[in-house]
């Protein structure tokens, strides 16, 4: 290095530190992009600039990455740690495309890989980013520009404060020699390829070019499927022309969302002092993959669960965090209430109708909207549950946006679709309580502005949240499986609805639903809820709430559920002791220790949380309940069992394990309860060991309910094979209803009709129905004596005398022969 550079960046490294606060995505690029420290690392940057040379160092140091401007050495022999792959500008002009020592560095570097077969360079792409505001629409630039001196020194001034730095996952130099060689060409492809990359990085982190509404409105007038519904309402109605245009004008008004950059930035500053006063943290996952989406040209459309008017605002958050664009949001027209639906608007809300159903006008404007932000590649975010869940459980999805994310395709999207199926969740959800009172019958209150201010003042240490990416839909690869002459139905007009979309979409919305919760977050407040909950009298002594939290956490760390859930880290005694100092328990002490316990109305409210992470534990919990109630059985017959049983866990639950792998997961559980020492294994026997009972007996009253509500069901279909759909709905939520007052059953999902009702498909899916409604009364009869013997006499005989009843009510009031 010359001295006058040397002497040149010292000067500039003490404005630097005042002026530029930069924030490094990742920001564990070690463990993220799985960078080998011991390898020889050599930094890729964009374009000439000491600023942004320094600003580099001073972010991966920090991060344990090696200093880019202490010379890398190699056999002896000493080279430079950074190249950069094109000049930048001057004020006087550019003076040329690739500077020759990059190109004579990755050709030296090339060859002494020939050399040396042990030898492997890693090459790290780092983007500096001076602000991330989107272009404009007719203003057409590149979306990474160089900058000469006087446009960075105003860069540095204006956006010093809003520095992103992207780490790049590594190129591993030892690849591209064994892939494609070590001649010159091959430097000059990768200075090529490398600068692709870094326009991609910075279309990712700012997203498209804005329009301006007005724009966007006069293109989408002009859409043909537009102006024809306008012409058929016009016609239908007899009404002007000009009339309905102005109604469709008012429509787009009120959907369109009017995205502002600033808004979002000053935006982030207001929600990062609104999560440190509420949550002592918040835990992101698999972000990795959605930049890898982002920065592959994928069209994103996020579709996380419902839990709580938070979940839109931490989402955008953490993707503005992670480095990428805060997408447009399908919000319900009910927020769009003054002042929040204008800041919601410039946020990226775009607003829904809860039912647009027979008007076309609507339906076809809202949809060529939405085909308008894919067509443009702006990332999407909608709630498949149609609004935010009152149990906790994951709701069936609504298909509406879905199908119209398909016909949007079908319009031929020329770049590859994905959903991002995302798992929010909460140790405290702020409007659980109004959920609990909405389940008992209290009406729903709309939203205004006094129920905000009302809701922030009652904010407070609210936990840990979680924001766990799951896996990624390729919907094009989807669609080529289950529709594999998709691409011949491609309509401009988007209007068409071929035969098989409705199936595909309905598959694509359970795969959707079922991805979300394999992302799954199992947390203290979650585990110790699941924990109480299961004890008859809600409550355990602390050491045993310990000693259950140590079985979930054996559980879920030996027989992993997914590849994208997560569980916590600490010890059961620590997270026992965070879930105490959240204050929802009632602790009191004898002389023989504490006891952790859950007053009525904390019971009902720790259901929400227990329903959150319920599907975790399913299968083992069915296994311990079938032991606890028969204390003794074949492997085989607990895998008989478990296969009968599951089709509906799957179904309600949305549980991810395909049929074929059960036994497999089956002995896989047998196996970790064994060894926990639960139970004990003889010759294929498998028997409940009696001197440690409780922690088992609580695993298996995880499902016990669930149990509960399919006897219900399958002993009124013996009972009354001619029974409808409705009427086992009904008659199941009112023995259902009896059930939880006689035996003080608070769960609010216990008697939910839309259990029942996803229960009964399951019923036609597995032929114990067929297409009449006719119910086999042999297999059917099997079943419910099954569910049966998995449950408590006294349980059981309130079902019998229940469904005896019920039975003998409807009888009484069928019309007698004359």
């Amino acid at each position: 290095m010359s001295s006058g550079r040397s002497l040149s960046r010292s000067l500039l490294k003490l404005p630097l530190s005042v002026l530029v606060k930069g924030t490094a995505i990742p920001s564990n690029p070690i463990e993220d992009h799985s960078i080998d420290i011991n390898k020889p690392i050599i930094y890729a940057l964009p374009y000439r600039s000491a600023v942004d040379l320094l600003s580099v160092q001073k972010q991966v140091m920090a991060l344990g990455l090696p200093d880019p401007l202490q010379p890398l050495v190699i056999n002896g022999k000493s080279f430079s740690r950074y190249v950069f792959t094109s000049s930048r500008d001057t004020v006087i002009g550019c003076d040329s495309d690739v500077p020759t020592e990059s190109i004579a560095l990755f050709s030296e570097l090339l060859a002494l890989h020939e050399e040396d077969t042990e030898l492997d360079v890693q090459v790290i792409p780092v983007t500096v980013l001076w602000g991330r505001k989107p272009g404009k629409e007719d203003k057409h630039s590149n979306y990474l520009q160089s900058l000469n001196g006087p446009q960075k020194a105003k860069a540095v001034l204006l956006a010093g404060r809003d520095c992103l730095i992207r780490i790049s996952p590594v190129v591993s130099l030892r690849y591209m020699a064994n892939s494609h060689g070590t001649d010159s060409s091959i430097a000059h492809k990768l200075a090529r390829v490398a600068r692709i990359h870094f326009s991609r990085q910075k279309l990712a982190a700012s997203g498209p070019n804005l329009p301006s509404r007005q724009a966007l409105f006069s293109r989408l007038m002009k859409s043909k499927a537009i102006e024809k519904a306008i012409e058929d309402e016009a016609n239908e109605k007899g009404i002007a022309l000009e009339k309905v245009r102005k109604e469709a004008h008012d429509i787009m008004d009120e959907i369109a969302a009017d995205f502002s950059y600033s808004l979002v930035k000053n935006g982030d500053r207001i929600l990062g002092w609104l999560w440190n006063r509420i949550y002592q943290g918040i835990n992101i996952n698999n972000a990795a993959t959605v930049r890898r989406l982002a920065q592959d040209g994928h069209e994103i459309v996020y579709v996380p669960c419902h839990r709580s008017h938070m979940d839109y605002l931490l989402l955008s958050y953490v993707l503005y965090h992670e480095g990428m664009v805060p997408p447009h949001i399908a919000a319900g027209i009910n927020l769009n209430f003054f002042p929040a639906g204008p800041i919601f608007r410039r946020g990226g809300a775009f607003f829904i109708r809860r039912s647009f159903k027979g008007n076309r006008l609507y339906s076809t404007i809202f949809r060529e909207y939405l085909a308008e932000l894919f067509a443009k590649g702006y990332s999407v975010e909608y709630f498949s549950e149609g609004g935010r869940s009152r149990t906790g459980r994951l709701l069936q999805a609504k298909t509406g946006m879905l199908a119209m994310t398909v016909q949007a395709m079908l319009r031929g999207l020329n770049r590859p679709v994905t959903l991002v199926p995302v798992y929010i969740g909460y140790e405290h959800v702020m409007e659980v309580g109004t959920y609990a009172n909405e389940l008992r019958g209290k009406h729903k209150e709309k939203e205004n502005a006094g129920l905000v201010l009302r809701t922030i003042r009652k904010l407070r240490n609210f936990g840990q949240g979680y924001v766990n990416f799951g896996e990624p839909i390729p919907v094009n690869q989807y669609l080529n499986e289950h529709a594999p002459e998709w691409t011949k139905d491609i309509d401009p007009m988007g209007g068409s609805k071929p035969q098989w979309l409705t199936p595909v979409v309905n598959g694509l919305a359970t795969k959707m639903m079922t991805n979300i919760n394999d992302a799954a977050a199992a947390n203290a407040l979650t585990l110790c809820a699941t924990a109480l909950l299961a004890s008859r009298q809600r409550a355990l002594s602390r050491d045993s709430l310990v000693e259950q939290i140590e079985c979930y956490l054996s559980l879920l760390k030996n027989v992993p559920y997914s590849s994208t859930y997560t569980m916590p880290s600490e010890d059961a005694e620590t997270l026992v002791k965070h879930a105490v100092s959240l204050d929802k328990f009632v602790i009191d002490a004898d002389s023989m220790g504490e006891i952790v316990s859950l007053d009525r109305n904390q019971s009902i409210l720790m259901t929400y949380y227990r329903n959150n992470i319920i599907h975790l534990f399913a299968i083992p919990a069915l296994i311990a309940q079938m032991l606890v109630r028969r204390q003794k059985l074949s492997l085989e017959q607990i895998k008989v069992n478990v296969a009968q049983i599951y089709p509906f866990l799957k179904q309600e639950l949305f549980l991810s394990i395909e049929e074929s792998r059960l036994d497999e997961v089956v002995e896989a559980y047998v196996t970790e309860l064994a060894n926990q020492g639960l139970i004990s294994i003889t010759d294929d026997m498998v028997e409940l060991k009696q001197n440690n009972t409780q922690v088992l007996v609580l695993l298996g009253r995880t499902i016990s309910e669930t149990l509960q509500r399919y006897a219900i069901a399958l002993n009124l279909l013996v009972a009354n094979p001619e029974l409808g759909k409705s009427d086992i709905e009904l008659k199941s939520q009112d023995i259902a209803q009896r059930l939880g007052r006689l035996h003080g059953i608070n769960a609010p999902e216990y008697f939910d009709k839309g259990v029942f009702s996803s229960m009964f498909t399951t019923l036609k899916e597995q032929a114990y129905l067929d297409v009449d409604g006719n119910s086999d009364h042999s297999k059917t009869s099997t079943l419910a004596e099954l569910l049966y013997s998995l449950l408590y006499p006294e349980v059981r005989l309130t079902i019998r005398e229940s469904v005896c009843q019920a039975m003998e009510h409807c009888n009484s009031n069928e019309p007698t022969a004359e």
